[in-house]
């Protein structure tokens, strides 16, 4: 009885045929870390730098504070007593934010308003939720919503910019990164 012969498809052999070429290349551009990634990293530069001002260990993932300190952390980093800003969705929810803790000053700092981000930002992530209370697709609440879709855009573009010279990122020329488009859903961006 005679053996199969294996013979390689046409498919793995264009496949091992430009594989090489694509492994061996070293003008790879250099990685440009996404606008969002740029925001968060200077927020939270901010809010450490805060912190440390006043005190107190920034919290980190994993490690959990006296509880006695976990409560001043909190105040300082989210604000403390009643909150001074507040938005009232349409579907009825309120949200409301503090002006007076180290994520505030951050958030002024890189968005030069705070209080027009909080609103702005609240209300475009909340698109979604507008959609499905008002009977409406997200496409007829983003077109109704075109004012707050552009001040978002402008106010992220800000923080961007903000964000680059707050933080070092060796050297890639984060500014030359185009400013992600609001989220499709309402959501932040991933």
């Amino acid at each position: 009885m005679r053996q199969p012969v294996h013979r390689p498809t046409a498919a793995l052999l264009l496949l091992l045929l430009t594989a090489g070429p694509l492994t061996s290349c070293t003008d790879a551009p250099p990685h440009r870390p996404a606008p969002d990634d740029v925001i968060k990293a200077a927020t939270q530069h901010l809010t450490d730098a805060c912190l440390a001002r006043r005190g107190l260990t920034p919290p980190r993932p994993g490690q959990s504070p006296p509880p006695k300190a976990s409560h001043k952390v909190t105040e300082a980093l989210f604000g403390a007593g009643e909150a001074e800003l507040s938005v009232r969705l349409t579907t009825g929810y309120v949200v409301r934010a503090h002006t007076d803790g180290c994520l505030a000053s951050a958030q002024r700092r890189l968005y030069g308003d705070q209080r027009r981000w909080f609103r702005t930002s609240v209300i475009v992530n909340n698109l979604g939720p507008e959609a499905a209370h008002s009977h409406r697709t997200l496409a007829e609440v983003r077109a109704g919503r075109r004012s707050e879709l552009a001040e978002w855009r402008r106010l992220r573009a800000h923080a961007l910019t903000e964000a680059t010279t707050v933080i070092d990122i060796d050297d890639v020329p984060v500014a030359t990164v185009a400013v992600d488009n609001p989220p499709p859903k309402g959501n932040a961006p991933q």
